[in-house]
């Protein structure tokens, strides 16, 4: 991750950080590019790794029906944040009510209001989702945010959020099964061990 410097045109009105992102993302096809507390911040493009994990995740949220019903299941959709004007997060993947359609804000950014659970998988910018997206997401008022953190080979289930933190933060070790709160729709059960090796660097064959 990178944090991008916010660069103005010498002529005419300054950008404001939405033009400036949007101008990032067109410079930087498929990188992410989002606005937490009115800062820019880049994120390179996703890994195999990375992207191994959201399958293996897809999976049991899939048999659980969650794509069926009351919500969907999404990937890299934007949700606008109250923490400033501008501020908006793109999160890995997210279960959102299925009447999406209805609190969809300016730009294609969705009210976090729909939002039932958010979930990152960390890649070079672990300190982001670890830190940043934590307040970030707690101010949104999001009742589940689950961190995959591949760096530390831990998954995060934090719950209960009062407007500013989590009140709830459990890391979960290689070995256990994560069950999901009732809340998201459905019960969700999530083998850690095998998520973390779904992020792990396969060993290239002879």
């Amino acid at each position: 991750m990178s944090a991008a410097a916010v660069e103005h045109p010498c002529d005419g009105e300054p950008e404001t950080l939405l033009e400036t992102a949007d101008r990032l993302m067109e410079r930087n096809p498929g990188y992410r590019v989002e606005i937490i507390g009115g800062v820019i911040t880049v994120t390179p493009l996703a890994d195999i790794r990375h992207s191994r994990v959201l399958t293996k995740l897809m999976r049991p949220f899939l048999a659980a029906g969650l794509h069926d019903g009351e919500t969907e299941i999404h990937q890299a959709i934007s949700v606008w944040l109250p923490s400033g004007p501008s501020d908006y997060v793109i999160p890995d993947l997210a279960i959102v009510d299925a009447d999406i359609d209805d609190h969809m804000i300016d730009d294609g950014g969705a009210d976090p209001a729909c939002f039932r659970l958010v979930l990152e998988v960390t890649s070079s910018n672990y300190n982001n989702d670890l830190r940043n997206k934590v307040a970030a997401y707690a101010g949104a008022g999001i009742p589940v945010y689950v961190i995959v953190d591949r760096k530390h080979q831990r998954v995060h289930v934090l719950t209960e959020p009062d407007g500013t933190e989590y009140g709830s933060h459990r890391v979960h070790a290689p070995g256990e099964q994560v069950t999901l709160p009732d809340s998201i729709g459905a019960k969700v059960t999530l083998d850690v061990e095998a998520l973390i090796e779904a992020g792990a660097r396969r060993r290239v064959r002879q």
